[in-house]
């Protein structure tokens, strides 16, 4: 400093001396130069000052780069949506499986990020868009390339009232399904928004090909959410956001199939009320709005449906409390469910036989209960109410899993064009699920059945498949399954079984989820 001090003023002497002759007084010359010495002081002040600030500036951006880092979460397999309720996971979104879990999902943050970052991959979240203290965007996908075979069913079934009808049976292969998911928070971490779209080449022409939905909705605190828009009725295991978190890639057991409820406009709360302990409420239109006009629905809200589920032990079932130990619980996981639905239905607000993710109401025979004339006695269904409740359990310890659900319905309180057969429907079903990790986060077996004991016959299933993971992740995996069908009740064009489906069935899926 004292260097640059002696240079300062001798180049401020310097032109004074030159000019000598003509200067003024030695006194004025004197305090002229004291003048110039300050004011050039004052600008080496400033210049450290601002060396400083910038300094500073430096040390504070790096130190909040290591708290952002701190705070983001490493990459996980996918799950969601969701925190409280999941995601989603891989997707937590739903097929009626629309939302995964992830994408679901309806996922909280827990932290507003110090800076902005964009480009980044986070596992349940997707590749983060945007994040800044305003808000956040995220971007996720679920894709799968399906290979189906089922020439080996037979080619036709004769239902229980004798009518016989040809089987359309595939052999093709085919870009199955493209979903699209864009998601995250505004203004406040707590108020969250999800868009989303999805298309499946299998059901081209079909209602509700190709939709266009998401959903709104604010964390008050964590025993309260508060949701709306177009959302899954939590009827079963599988429509209370655990997809994509299945053994099976994207389609479910018959009984399954055949006693859930699908996805409408609604509002719906979740929320943990003790440790592990949590629930989901949803108030909707009907049990499947996809693929139904505004126009064709009663003047009500119709559906109801609820869900309560307990982790004793851990707290916690995986991501989206899904199937299958991909994490490898080291100690013993276990959950505990029960679910209740009731809809008053009618025939316009039915979606149509193949319409994409359909839940028609059906007989066990695979009688659609408001087609024309369905038990051959020139009587017609108008109104009819469901009913159904079911039960799950499971455990997962060290790549080793088991689930059973059971399922039991009832129809009735019908308004008919005349007589019919029965005053009410009933029937009940159960499904079990079995999976080993036959290699670490890597080769994956299970087995799968389902049974349903219904008035009009008792169809099953049984499928036995792998799941390969070549990047030890959730998020891709090829799967392989063979999967035998009794007389199914149930199926459509986005589904591997077909109504009335006698016979062997083989798939091969590659599925992408992020």
């Amino acid at each position: 400093m004292r260097v640059t001090r002696s240079l300062t003023l001798a180049l401020a002497m310097a032109p004074l001396l030159t000019n000598a002759a003509t200067a003024p007084s030695m006194d004025e010359r004197l305090r002229a130069l004291e003048a110039r010495q300050q004011q050039l002081e004052q600008m080496i002040r400033d210049r450290d000052a601002q060396l400083e600030q910038s300094n500073a500036r430096i040390q504070q951006l790096e130190s909040a780069s290591h708290t952002t880092a701190a705070v983001v979460p490493a990459p996980a397999p996918a799950a969601p949506v969701a925190t409280t309720p999941p995601a989603p996971q891989v997707a937590t979104v739903a097929d009626d499986a629309v939302i995964p879990a992830a994408a679901a999902a309806e996922p909280t943050p827990h932290h507003v990020p110090l800076e902005s970052a964009w480009g980044t991959y986070e596992g349940g979240k997707g590749v983060v868009l945007a994040r800044t203290s305003q808000g956040e965007v995220d971007f996720s996908a679920f894709t799968y390339l399906r290979y189906l075979n089922q020439r080996m069913l037979d080619d036709s079934y004769t239902d229980a009232f004798g009518r016989t009808q040809t089987l359309d049976i595939r052999d093709d292969l085919q870009l199955q399904k493209v979903m699209l998911f864009f998601k995250g928070w505004l203004f406040n971490p707590d108020f969250r928004y999800q868009f989303y779209t999805w298309t499946s080449n299998t059901s081209q022409g079909q209602g509700a090909q190709v939709v266009v939905a998401g959903n709104l909705s604010y964390r008050f605190n964590d025993a309260f959410s508060l949701a709306g828009g177009i959302g899954g009725l939590p009827t079963t295991r599988t429509t209370n956001y655990t997809f994509p978190n299945w053994l099976k890639v994207d389609h479910r057991t018959i009984a399954d199939e055949y006693f859930r409820g699908s996805y409408t406009t609604g509002i719906w709360a979740w929320g943990q009320v003790a440790d592990g302990l949590r629930y989901r409420v949803m108030l909707g239109n009907n049990l499947s709005q996809l693929g139904v006009d505004a126009g064709k629905l009663d003047s009500g809200l119709n559906a109801y449906s609820g869900a309560l589920w307990w982790m004793p032990t851990t707290g916690e079932y995986g991501p989206g409390e899904g199937f299958g130990d991909f994490e490898h619980h080291d100690e013993l996981a276990t959950l505990v469910g029960v679910n209740f639905t009731h809809s008053r239905e009618d025939k316009q607000s039915q979606p149509g036989v193949n319409d994409f993710w359909n839940s028609q109401i059906r007989l066990s025979d695979g009688t659609r209960i408001f087609q024309a004339d369905p038990f051959g006695t020139g009587t017609q269904i108008n109104k009819a109410t469901y009913q159904m409740a079911a039960v799950n359990a499971g455990f997962k310890y060290r790549g080793f899993s088991l689930d059973g659900e059971y399922y039991w319905r009832t129809v009735d309180d019908f308004r008919a064009t005349g007589p019919l057969p029965r005053n009410s429907f009933v029937d009940d079903g159960f499904q079990l699920q079995a999976s080993a990790m036959l290699l670490p986060k890597t080769l994956q077996a299970y087995v799968a059945g389902s049974q349903i004991n219904g008035q009009y016959g008792d169809p099953w299933d049984v499928s036995i498949g792998a799941n390969w993971f070549p990047f030890k992740r959730r998020e891709l995996r090829l799967n392989t399954q063979f999967l035998y069908l009794d007389r199914s009740p149930v199926g459509n064009t986005a589904s591997p079984f077909i109504v009335g489906g006698n016979g062997w069935v083989f798939t091969t899926d590659v599925m992408l989820s992020f």
